[in-house]
């Protein structure tokens, strides 16, 4: 034992190189924790990460006209075609 705390009589030997990688491995070993439970329902703190998958077809079209992806006419015919396709309720009389 007194042979690793004193290498050749004078401080410590080569195995003080391994304190920064087990640093390395213990901080690497939490983020990857933290990244698979804690933030598995929210969005990481550095990535913005994609829109859910629940969002309706019309939320996500009025999201693009919003945002100046699509123009007004785009948008307008875009609506017609998803009306038919999924029908909208409050625009069609209660149906």
């Amino acid at each position: 034992m007194n042979t690793l705390a004193n290498w050749d009589g004078g401080g410590p030997g080569p195995w003080i190189l391994f304190f920064p990688l087990i640093w390395a491995a213990v901080v690497v070993g939490v983020v990857t924790l933290l990244r698979r439970t804690a933030w598995r329902g929210r969005r990481g703190p550095w990535s913005a990460g994609p829109r859910p998958a629940g969002d309706s077809p019309l939320a996500v079209l009025g999201r693009r006209f919003a945002s100046g992806e699509i123009d007004e006419d785009e948008y307008w015919r875009r609506l017609s075609v998803l009306d038919e396709q999924f029908g909208r309720s409050d625009r069609k009389g209660g149906v």
